[in-house]
């Protein structure tokens, strides 16, 4: 169950990243008047943090869909 919970884990990670990554160069891509600025070290910064919000928000899922699985196994046992 540990494994599958990282499998799971990792692979939400991974597409929750790719659509906030699509969501921001769309985003830019509508308002290409604005300028970013800041160079490499703010460019490394968003992208730590897309990830870091990534990771949370697959933490969250799997924390919920797999604990709502454990309490239907509970119930349906009760």
């Amino acid at each position: 169950m540990v494994k599958l919970s990282l499998v799971i884990l990792v692979v939400l990670t991974v597409l929750i990243g790719t659509g906030l990554r699509w969501r921001e160069e769309r985003r830019v891509a509508i308002r290409a008047a604005t300028v970013r600025r800041g160079g490499w070290l703010a460019a490394q910064k968003r992208s730590l943090n897309r990830w870091v919000t990534a990771a949370c928000l697959a933490t969250l899922t799997t924390i919920l869909v797999l604990g709502g699985l454990h309490w239907l196994r509970v119930l349906q046992q009760g």
